[in-house]
């Protein structure tokens, strides 16, 4: 199941954002630029900025995410947004003995669907310790024939065997990883994965990291989510249709953030 925390972030990011753009459109020295950047100042300037388009000062904000219960292919498409950093648990290093994975929602209410795909993983992950364990044995046995030491040849006999064996898990796959984004890549990635097109469970995901960056930051992300909640749906005839549900639907959500920070 897909869980998601924000484990750490820039302190007082708006704060920081509107030092940025202050040295941009002033005289001040670095000494004073946090001068008189009270909360309420600070989310003036940040707004100031979305207004002239001038996007670079929000890069300075950072928000770093631990994310759980996601498949690997969304790890596909997540590293697609390639102004990021990230941290991804390591197939060669972690033997999945307890083989988990993610069930797409469509499949999981279609019973026989379901049984198939239930059936296909059980496979999957017999498959996979099978071909672990056998490719373990053989180069325990050749390092061992080598002259190395038992616990050594079986800690490299392993790593080896998962490079290899981890080749027919599936993209169900669960993984974990580390996220960390800058507010600049955060709204990009908000507008072209909180759409209603993107795929259900990278959507999800972008869902879950704007409720936790939004109420540490509303004005700097107040625009954000899919083109269609600050203007004009940009997909053409590719469009879901819902643009004003979509809308209406983060305005509620952004009034329900407020009201749980208040």
């Amino acid at each position: 199941m897909l869980h998601v925390q924000l484990i750490a972030h820039t302190p007082e990011p708006e704060r920081v954002v509107a030092a940025a753009a202050k040295l941009c459109y002033s005289d001040t020295g670095v000494e004073t630029l946090l001068e008189g950047l009270t909360p309420e100042k600070s989310a003036k300037f940040v707004k100031m900025l979305a207004s002239y388009g001038h996007a670079s000062p929000i890069e300075h904000a950072s928000f770093t995410f631990g994310i759980e219960g996601v498949s690997r292919a969304l790890l596909a498409q997540i590293t697609r947004h390639r102004i990021a950093s990230f941290s991804v648990q390591s197939q060669r290093y972690v033997r999945l003995d307890d083989f988990r994975f993610v069930i797409p929602p469509e499949v999981e209410a279609d019973p026989a669907s379901k049984a198939a795909f239930l059936a296909a993983m059980k496979e999957e992950g017999r498959q996979y310790l099978q071909l672990a364990q056998t490719l373990q044995a053989k180069h325990k046995a050749e390092f061992l024939a080598q002259g190395l030491p038992e616990g050594e040849a079986e800690r490299k006999a392993e790593k080896l065997a998962n490079e290899d064996a981890r080749f027919v898990l599936p993209n169900a796959c669960e993984t974990k990883m580390v996220v960390t984004m800058n507010a600049r890549s955060l709204q990009n990635f908000f507008r072209l994965r909180c759409c209603n097109r993107a795929q259900w469970e990278i959507r999800a995901l972008a869902e879950e990291m704007f409720k936790l960056v939004y109420p540490i930051a509303p004005a700097l992300f107040d625009r954000s989510g899919p083109p269609c909640v600050a203007g004009a749906c940009t997909e053409g005839k590719m469009t879901c249709g819902r643009a004003e549900e979509v809308h209406a639907r983060y305005t509620r959500l952004r009034a329900e953030l407020e009201g749980r920070q208040a």
